[in-house]
């Protein structure tokens, strides 16, 4: 009986109808843990998808070799996946494809769990974060892009400002003589009555790409918490009532159109010396409206 002792690659042994070069060849959303570095010397294990892709340059080949790319994915199982690692397999990306291709390029998304403690109390909580690193190799030169998203509240101070003209009225008319009883009025205030409106909030979101090229990658944990100081409102985890009350001082305090909160992240992101470029855009999704409000954004000229 016959037998071949060698598979047949039909990939390098058949050639092409059709010859032409191709962009970006791969696969994605493929299943891989990861090994992130964080701030202090921790790292998490994490669960991603990753889609990898070559340039197929050489228009007589009649594909890449997948199964290669695949397994350089798989090395993100055992190794850091930082910079330097990233470096290494888009190199190897290339390597692989045996003179068939020059560029390679692999994105990376995952949830990024935080632990974040509480405003007042001693109660903490863990918090996920969207997270996208996608990094480039072109001619042996790398660059790297993240993306986050950072959910927050937000209150309208148009809103917050039509409220309190409710609240005067209400007074004037509850307390129409000039001298107002202060046992009185504080009663009348934290009782049911004393709800006569409240500003709109919502649940708020900023979608934050960053180009940082070559640069050496930010601690993702303390980027993210730099971003919610500057916003102000970040959403919490677990909660007292002493942490809600504060919660909604942190809104009347900070008040802020969709307008307010872009500014205050542009402000961030110009100031970044590894940032190169960025865009952001800012969505209220609005409990008044069936619509949002949004700002698009990107990197002032310069």
């Amino acid at each position: 009986m016959f037998q071949h002792n060698t598979l047949p690659d039909i990939a390098t042994t058949q050639l092409t109808d059709n010859a032409f070069a191709l962009q970006w060849v791969g696969m994605e959303q493929i299943a891989v843990p990861l090994i992130l570095p964080l701030q202090h010397g921790q790292a998490q294990n994490l669960a991603a998808k990753a889609s990898i892709y070559v340039s197929l340059d050489d228009p007589a080949a009649k594909g890449i070799h997948m199964s290669r790319l695949h397994a350089i994915v798989n090395q993100l199982a055992i190794r850091k996946c930082n910079k330097a690692t990233l470096d290494d397999l888009l190199n190897e990306a290339v390597r692989s494809q045996a003179g068939t291709s020059n560029n390679a390029k692999l994105q990376l998304t995952f949830g990024l769990l935080l632990k974040k403690p509480s405003l007042l109390s001693y109660e903490t909580g863990y918090q996920t974060y969207d997270v996208t690193i996608a990094g480039e190799s072109r001619a042996n030169k790398h660059s790297y892009a993240m993306e986050i998203t950072l959910p927050y509240s937000s209150t309208c101070p148009c809103s917050a400002s039509l409220a309190r003209q409710l609240y005067a009225n209400e007074i004037d008319i509850k307390f129409p003589s000039l001298a107002i009883d202060k046992k009185e009025l504080l009663q009348w205030l934290q009782s049911d009555a004393g709800s006569v409106a409240t500003p709109h909030s919502q649940r708020s979101y900023a979608y934050i790409n960053m180009v940082i090229g070559d640069h050496n990658w930010p601690d993702l944990a303390e980027l993210i918490f730099q971003f919610e100081k500057a916003i102000g409102t970040p959403v919490q985890t677990a909660v007292k009532r002493s942490d809600e009350q504060e919660f909604a001082r942190l809104n009347a305090t900070n008040l802020m159109f969709c307008e307010d909160a872009a500014r205050r992240l542009k402000g961030c992101l110009e100031k970044m010396s590894f940032v190169d470029d960025y865009q952001l855009k800012v969505e209220h999704q609005e409990s008044l409206h069936a619509h949002n409000a949004v700002v698009i954004d990107k990197r002032s000229a310069r």
